[in-house]
């Protein structure tokens, strides 16, 4: 059981969800609310330029072996290039630019983001994740708006660590 393979969209700490630079009317939280992936009308939407960055945190530690992007109504506006970091405690778009010690660099095509085609990551990069953070660098037809229909996660959680989603730094410590 300990390897079995399942959507960590589960396993959100969803009230520490965040994406600097989202569109408020249409933003982060309303596509994984659910903690599945979203087959609804929502959507996230970059706001000022093209650029977005997810921080997804986990109520516990996790191994994520690969991630899902889908943007099926305009490819255009679909993410290109990503880059992948983990485990930061707060991150700028600065910090996700100069960082030199991304994850993954993936480039998309339009037929990965179109139907949304599983994207295996170099797992043994992710294999203690407390949160995932996701730069989208570009997009497809280099316009100001970036669009994401759904998101998914695949991987498992790591056995033995605790849920710690109801934890928060105490100020002063």
């Amino acid at each position: 059981m300990a390897d079995q393979e399942i959507s960590l969209l589960e396993l959100l700490d969803t009230p520490q969800l965040t994406c600097l630079n989202e569109n408020p009317q249409h933003n982060f939280k309303a596509i994984v609310a659910e903690k599945k992936k979203n087959t609804g009308n929502s959507y996230i939407l970059s706001d000022v330029d093209e650029q977005l960055l997810l921080n997804i945190p986990f109520n516990q530690t996790v191994k994520i072996r690969a991630i899902t992007i889908q943007s099926s109504t305009n490819t255009a506006q679909a993410p290109r290039k990503i880059r992948l970091l983990t485990n930061r405690h707060s991150i700028s778009f600065e910090d996700a630019e100069e960082d030199h010690s991304i994850l993954q660099d993936i480039e998309l095509s339009e037929d990965d983001v179109r139907e949304g085609k599983r994207i295996d990551l170099r797992f043994v990069r992710f294999q203690s994740v407390s949160s995932l953070h996701i730069f989208v660098v570009s997009n497809q037809g280099g316009g100001d708006e970036t669009r994401i229909d759904a998101i998914d996660i695949f991987g498992m959680p790591v056995m033995g660590t605790k849920n710690v989603s109801g934890l928060r730094k105490v100020e002063g410590e």
